[in-house]
């Protein structure tokens, strides 16, 4: 059998990947607190490590004026955020 037949097939994983852990607008609306960061999220479940990074995505509506930390956003939940009045701070990893 040829050597390209008894070797495993595979793609390629990048070493230095950020799996981010996500947090949809609509979870943050249920949270009572104006200003949410990773440590709020922790406490109310919604993330399951501090260590690893957060990114806020766009699904769901916003209310209120909300001051948000995550070390990343999608561009529909910062304009979202920023619509209601609210503001978006990017913490450092």
């Amino acid at each position: 059998m040829p050597l390209q037949r008894r070797l495993p097939k595979g793609g390629f994983t990048p070493l230095n990947r950020v799996e981010y852990q996500v947090v949809n607008l609509r979870a943050l609306e249920e949270i009572e607190e104006s200003r949410i960061s990773p440590q709020v999220l922790k406490s109310r479940g919604l993330i399951g490590s501090i260590k690893r990074p957060v990114k806020v995505l766009g699904e769901g509506e916003v209310s209120r004026a909300l001051e948000v930390s995550a070390h990343a956003f999608s561009a529909s939940a910062e304009n979202k955020i920023v619509a209601a009045g609210g503001s978006v701070t990017r913490v450092s990893r």
